[in-house]
């Protein structure tokens, strides 16, 4: 049978069920893709099949960075040390703040147990009824005083010259205690005595600066007055009879000590003369001379310090 001219313009014929072929692509100009991960060609066009390059990541942040490198734990051990150290310095504040109460409470409970003192010392502590003294007196001569009475405690009415009260006004008057010496040959008495002020530790460095600033230590119209001993060498001792002085503000208590000496025969002295005056190495004159001077500040200096050693002793034991 003869072939028709129009069987070669006909479509093949398909089986059925059979899929489609693939439709034709035409050959590209640039050449086959590169596998993956091949990079093109330095200078060639990229290949517009070629799989597209990846993605760079962008900057990471700093502590991420430092997180994604270090190890948790070491981070944490960072984080504790800092918080440590922290908890200790504010531990060591606050230790060395409530060490700073302690010590300002203890120092208060010093001063208001030295004010006390005359009270709780026993008077032959205070005021031994025998002082002695190595190179004291004039030329290092030494010393020996004999107690000749104490007085009882009281205020301090009367017991100084009207501008020495007003001055030491400024402390004022919590006890005052005194007894009355003579050296061991009877020649010269002395009144020692201590005045337990009122005020603080501020008030009387206020006092000892005044002193100090004002030279009221040497001046003859501010003078403690004698405590006179019936039946005794000093039975006589008056205001007219005082020889020479001394007064010293302590620092430590709330104390002003203090002493006057006159001759134990009743003799008048028109002008008296400062303990630190009539002990100096060219001093001259009736009073240094017989070492009033020095007996009035020998027996003062040796019952300041009973009282000292008495306070010490008292405080550390308390302890």
């Amino acid at each position: 049978m003869p072939v028709s001219p129009l069987a070669h313009t006909l479509p093949p014929q398909r089986t059925p069920g059979a899929a489609p072929p693939p439709p034709a692509v035409p050959p590209s100009p640039f050449g086959p893709p590169p596998p993956p991960g091949v990079p093109p060609q330095p200078g060639a066009p990229p290949h517009p099949f070629a799989p597209p390059p990846p993605a760079r990541r962008p900057p990471a942040r700093v502590w991420g960075a430092i997180s994604a490198r270090v190890p948790l734990r070491f981070v944490g051990a960072v984080v504790c040390l800092v918080l440590g150290t922290g908890l200790l310095g504010g531990a060591a504040a606050g230790a060395w703040l409530a060490g700073g109460d302690e010590r300002a409470e203890a120092t208060v409970a010093s001063w208001e147990q030295g004010r006390q003192l005359w009270h709780e010392v026993p008077v032959d502590e205070l005021f031994p009824p025998e002082l002695t003294a190595g190179e004291a007196g004039p030329g290092g001569a030494d010393r020996r005083w004999l107690r000749l009475g104490v007085a009882p405690d009281s205020g301090c009415s009367d017991a100084f010259d009207p501008l020495l009260t007003e001055v030491l006004s400024a402390v004022g008057c919590h006890r005052l205690i005194r007894a009355t010496y003579t050296d061991e040959t009877e020649t010269t008495v002395t009144t020692v005595g201590l005045l337990f002020t009122t005020a603080d530790q501020a008030g009387m460095a206020a006092l000892a600066e005044r002193f100090a600033d004002e030279g009221l230590a040497a001046r003859p119209d501010l003078l403690p007055r004698p405590f006179p001993v019936d039946g005794t060498a000093a039975a006589s001792f008056g205001d007219a009879q005082r020889a020479s002085w001394s007064i010293a503000v302590e620092d430590e208590l709330p104390v002003v000590a203090w002493s006057v000496t006159g001759f134990a025969d009743g003799r008048p002295v028109g002008e008296p003369t400062p303990a630190a005056e009539a002990t100096a190495e060219d001093a001259e004159g009736s009073v240094a001379l017989a070492g009033l001077g020095h007996d009035s500040r020998g027996i003062a200096e040796r019952v300041t310090a009973e009282l000292r050693g008495a306070h010490e002793a008292r405080a550390g034991a308390g302890s």
